[in-house]
């Protein structure tokens, strides 16, 4: 019964290459867990927030698909023909119903399984990967369009191969686990080896930590060809003691910090003001608090990241380290990577074939 923590992984920075893992693709989505029993079909997030009202076109599709009572982890996805879109993933966490029927016609979700927690009255999660998997293939339709089944190998060169080629279609990485591994809910005993690439970016506000005693995270810009300045993203994760120091360090930036702030029609109107603006109510996280202070846009930070989509870093980046030998205006877009789209459909024909 819901709720379901999923199993989770560890970050790793090179493919591991121990005998006899097995490899599948780190999908670029929303994990899910589908609870089934007869006409009762869940959609659960890893957060343990519904998602089968925004997603009522899988219903069908699962109910299809899917034996009449039955637990499976997987990812919602949506696809198109440059790869897969978070963006347009994030836009069906409306609040009107109205609206989420109108995207579900235009941006239809599809669902990648990769797991099988229980089939019947049989708990599955204590039996081994392998065992899981085999009963996963028994039982999973993917004829009805946009039901997929993951990819799996247990060669490491294929799954280097897979990390390498398809980043352009909105791949996160790799994941490896162990073929005797159980299912150990909201434990961390899979890897994932994702992308991770630097760029230096000007620091122009911050958000304060939760518990309101240091820096949550940095603001992120990086300048267009006109000399517009960008939010492209955040830098977090900082340990306690950082936080708390970067208060002090970031003091001097914030006197006077809207004059002639890039983005002080925003900050004045708290309202997107043109271009890719912070702030913001959060879809995912409601309620969450996004206000911002200002910092005069004078700082540059080396933030590592794992890649870009429109124009913004998809998961959050991380302090490298502040760059005093930078000039603001030297952080530009042309700086940035860019991986071409790969066609999507290539790695499952690959492991059909």
């Amino acid at each position: 019964m819901p709720p379901v923590k999923p199993m989770l992984a560890t970050l790793v920075r090179e493919m591991p290459r121990e005998p006899g893992l097995l490899y599948e693709p780190k999908w670029d989505g929303f994990r899910c867990i589908v609870f089934r029993d007869g006409d009762e079909l869940e959609l659960g997030s890893r957060n343990d927030r519904p998602l089968t009202r925004y997603f009522p076109e899988l219903a069908d599709l699962l109910a299809e698909a899917l034996p009449p009572r039955c637990v499976v982890d997987g990812e919602v996805v949506i696809v198109t023909d440059a790869g897969l879109d978070f963006d347009a993933l994030q836009l069906r966490l409306h609040p009107a119903a109205s609206r989420v029927r109108k995207l579900a016609g235009e941006t239809p979700a599809s669902f990648v399984a990769f797991d099988l927690l229980a089939l019947g009255d049989r708990d599955l999660t204590a039996e081994p990967f392998h065992e899981r998997r085999r009963l996963l293939e028994s039982i999973l339709d993917t004829a009805p369009a946009r039901v997929h089944l993951t990819p799996l190998t247990g060669d490491p060169d294929v799954a280097q191969d897979w990390f390498t080629r398809f980043e352009g279609a909105g791949f996160d990485g790799v994941m490896a686990k162990s073929p005797d591994l159980a299912y150990e809910q909201d434990r961390r005993t899979m890897w994932k080896v994702k992308h991770e690439r630097t760029a230096d970016c000007v620091v122009a506000g911050f958000r304060w930590h939760k518990d309101g005693k240091g820096v949550g995270s940095l603001l992120l810009g990086l300048y267009d060809d006109e000399g517009t300045l960008h939010h492209v993203g955040v830098a977090s994760g900082l340990a306690a003691a950082r936080r708390r120091e970067l208060v002090d360090e970031l003091a001097p930036l914030r006197e006077n910090a809207l004059d002639g702030h890039p983005w002080r029609r925003w900050a004045e109107a708290h309202a997107e003001a043109g271009g890719r603006m912070p702030g913001g109510m959060s879809r995912w996280s409601v309620g969450k608090d996004l206000s911002w202070e200002p910092l005069r846009a004078e700082l540059v930070a080396e933030v590592r990241y794992e890649h870009v989509q429109a124009g913004r870093f998809r998961h959050g980046g991380r302090l490298v380290r502040f760059r005093p030998d930078r000039a603001p205006e030297s952080c530009t877009y042309a700086q940035l990577e860019e991986v071409p789209p790969a066609e999507l459909a290539a790695l499952f024909e690959e492991v059909r074939a």
